[in-house]
């Protein structure tokens, strides 16, 4: 029984020196994180599609059973809008290939003008893709989490091709007026929908965000580390990323997520020994 747990990056300023070694060389940085945390979330696919060979180097710092949630290009789901992306989604799928298993899951976060009246395109765009990975979606769009006909549309359209649905729980960021500026610049940048806790595979992926507060945020998650010891117990395999509005916990925090569920399920697999930044020396004053 294994959970799998991660943040939006694997490198942060605010982690280095403090959480991790400082100063690590590039190909090393995925290794300190991955000592910490067992799965990612692959932003910067998101902005371009990375060399075949710095792929290479990310396959050789993680272990087989380390998660990538990568997310498909903003070319395929923003600008083409799912449509004639041949050849985008080759040098994707070509790109990405020497991660092999650890590509857990290719994520289409769609933009919030996609509605339920284009469910019909992701579903032809979804039928088309190939079986050798799996897929997993993200909408913004209101009316999916408001209007029980859109999102039964949109739960049938990935059933049908084993597609998991991503839920982006920001209800502990918008429950209280922002007190920071990465809190305030958040609530412009987030969308605010309602939580979703409903898993359509065996491979649940739900991404969380708290505030800068510690405790607020383990607070806000307390409903999870339920949910997800039950999908634990129902044979399922979740992976959940923990966001803050800085981050500068988050490495941090989703370890702690990690222990709060194994706190109601020891038999989970624990996390590694984490690689830590050297301790300050001692001094005579």
């Amino acid at each position: 029984m294994r959970l799998h747990v991660g943040c939006a990056m694997w490198t942060h300023a605010p982690w280095q020196g403090r959480f991790l070694p400082h100063p690590l060389p590039p190909q090393e940085r995925l290794k300190a994180y991955a000592s910490w945390c067992n799965a990612v979330e692959g932003n910067t696919t998101f902005y371009a599609i990375p060399a075949r060979g710095t792929v290479e180097t990310w396959a050789g710092q993680t272990d087989e059973d380390f998660r990538f949630v990568l997310k498909m290009p903003k070319s395929i789901t923003h600008v083409r809008r799912l449509g004639d992306v041949g050849a985008e989604l080759r040098a994707f799928l070509d790109a990405i290939e020497p991660l092999g298993p650890r590509a857990h899951a290719l994520w289409i976060q769609l933009p919030p003008a996609f509605a339920p009246a284009d469910v019909g395109v992701l579903a032809a765009f979804l039928r088309r893709l190939p079986s050798s990975h799996r897929y997993a979606v993200e909408v913004r769009h209101r009316a999916f989490f408001e209007d029980p006909r859109a999102t039964a549309l949109l739960e049938k359209a990935l059933a049908g091709v084993g597609a998991e649905w991503i839920p982006f729980d920001t209800t502990t960021l918008f429950q209280t007026t922002p007190t920071s500026d990465m809190e305030r610049d958040a609530w412009t940048r987030k969308p605010r929908v309602a939580r979703r806790t409903v898993a359509l595979t065996d491979r649940p992926i739900v991404r969380y965000i708290g505030r800068d507060s510690v405790d607020e945020t383990v607070a806000g998650w307390r409903g999870w580390v339920g949910q997800v010891a039950g999908w634990l117990r129902e044979g399922r395999s979740p992976t959940v990323f923990i966001h803050t509005p800085d981050n500068a916990e988050a490495l941090r925090l989703a370890r702690r997520f990690h222990d709060d569920v194994r706190a109601r399920l020891p038999e989970i697999e624990p996390l590694p020994e984490p690689m830590r930044a050297p301790a300050e020396p001692p001094t005579l004053f």
